[in-house]
């Protein structure tokens, strides 16, 4: 089957791109260490308040959580409840995600980002601005909404193609011989 080739070089291209994107991000969490370090010393040693540098560390916050979301499906970190989920063959957890991926994944990023389209739209077209500090940048965060989702977007594919792998017995460490029955 031509196709069977093709799928764990796109999985590993998506898995790859959400590993860099994710690792990138992630330094941003050491700036914002040091801008809410420099916040705190610039406030009680000097008495010196800046709204533009509380305003950064909210805006780095926003840019981990939501460029870090696909990383985080990625290596399975979000929450879940696992009270039967833990205790499934390779194959029923395959299943689990699968349609997970399938029938909330996919429909809810896909809602949420019909519906924000609007919205970054409209803060686009103002090119708008922070009415606290005037941090030029609000309609960029803005626009990480849509970059979330297209984020997570490409990494429900590679979580389709690696659940469907793994059914077919095809992922490594899950042969069918080595599985159990779901």
């Amino acid at each position: 089957m031509p196709t069977a080739n093709r799928d764990p070089v796109l999985l590993a291209w998506l898995d790859g791109f959400t590993e860099v994107v994710g690792r990138s991000i992630a330094w941003l969490v050491f700036a914002m260490m040091v801008v809410q370090f420099a916040i705190v010393v610039m406030r009680y040693v000097f008495n010196v308040h800046s709204v533009a540098m509380q305003e950064g560390v909210m805006f780095m916050h926003a840019m981990v959580f939501m460029l870090g979301a696909a990383w985080t499906l990625r290596h399975d970190g979000h929450v879940r409840v696992d009270i039967f989920y833990r205790k499934l063959s390779a194959r029923g957890r395959a299943w689990i995600d699968l349609l997970g991926t399938l029938l909330l994944l996919f429909p809810v990023t896909l809602f949420i980002a019909i519906g924000s389209f609007n919205y970054v739209k409209s803060s686009w077209a103002i090119l708008e601005r922070s009415s606290d500090s005037g941090l030029p940048s609000v309609f960029l965060l803005k626009t990480l909404i849509l970059v979330m989702m297209a984020l997570l977007l490409l990494q429900g594919v590679a979580q389709v193609i690696r659940q469907v792998l793994i059914l077919r017995g095809e992922a490594p460490g899950n042969t069918p011989d080595h599985d159990e029955v779901l």
